[in-house]
């Protein structure tokens, strides 16, 4: 048996919930690795799974049990007395109400466990969605990751030292690659007070070209900034600084204070 067809058993017990932790991780990262057999097969067990909520059957007495029911009331109707026929319905035999009892009871069992099926699929439905979510968000996570990593360690990147106006500030780096964008990194910066940000933009080798407004960002709790610019809107060779304002949150079409930040490009 190949490792596929392996997995492959598997789908169904996984779009139940039913696979332990190993045999849950094992099926999942084959997945990730985007087996199209695989993720098609798991598509038609989740619709088939969400299909069992409708398979319970209805809760209808037998044939035999219906004729038998019938039988016995038209025999008491015959053997009945014409008084009798104006008797309360405490005159119906003990059995047949342990009959219509019972036939409410199997309706109403039937009706839960229907509502009991349906409420599991949904749960599991909901459990699959988060963690395909979740999935989803650490690819992306990753893709940002080995972006960052080949920028700050591809020849083709050039550092860029951006000066703060005041000394007591301290300096943040960029690493501009060409293809990939620029990195921005600092320690310690001071976060904006009241509702500012801090805006990157690009100074154009153009005579009189104004200032490109970039990404606004805002350090952490400990004043840490890792900022990734996957698209910067104008290219190096046509770029003489990178400078960092304060500006509204939101950022600006053009710098409304002067700049706290400068970094030449050479």
């Amino acid at each position: 048996m190949s490792a596929q067809d392996q997995f492959r058993e598997l789908l169904e017990a996984y779009a139940l919930g039913a696979l332990d932790a190993t045999e849950r991780a094992a099926l999942e990262a084959h997945l990730a690795a985007g087996c199209p057999d695989c993720t098609k097969a798991l598509e038609v067990a989740r619709y088939l799974v969400s299909q069992l909520a409708f398979l319970a059957p209805p809760a209808e007495p037998s044939e035999m049990l219906r004729a038998r029911v019938l039988r016995t009331v038209r025999a008491e109707a015959r053997e009945a007395r014409p008084t009798e026929t104006a008797r309360s319905a405490t005159s119906i035999p003990y059995w047949l109400w342990l009959g219509v009892a019972a036939l409410l009871v199997l309706s109403v069992y039937s009706t839960w466990e229907a509502r009991k099926l349906q409420q599991e699929v949904a749960e599991v439905n909901q459990r699959a969605a988060a963690e395909l979510k979740q999935r989803e968000q650490l690819q992306q996570e990753l893709t940002v990751a080995k972006r960052e990593a080949r920028i700050l360690t591809d020849p083709a990147s050039k550092k860029i030292a951006i000066m703060p106006s005041d000394k007591q500030m301290p300096m943040i780096e960029a690493m501009w690659h060409p293809e990939l964008g620029i990195y921005v990194t600092a320690q310690k910066v001071p976060i904006p007070k009241g509702n500012r940000v801090l805006q990157l933009w690009l100074i154009p080798k153009a005579p009189g070209a104004k200032p490109m407004p970039s990404h606004t960002f805002w350090p952490d709790a400990s004043g840490k900034i890792t900022e990734m610019v996957a698209d910067p809107p104008e290219v190096m060779e046509q770029t003489k600084a990178l400078a960092i304002t304060e500006e509204p949150a939101g950022g600006s079409l053009q710098p409304t204070s002067t700049p706290m930040w400068v970094g030449g490009i050479s």
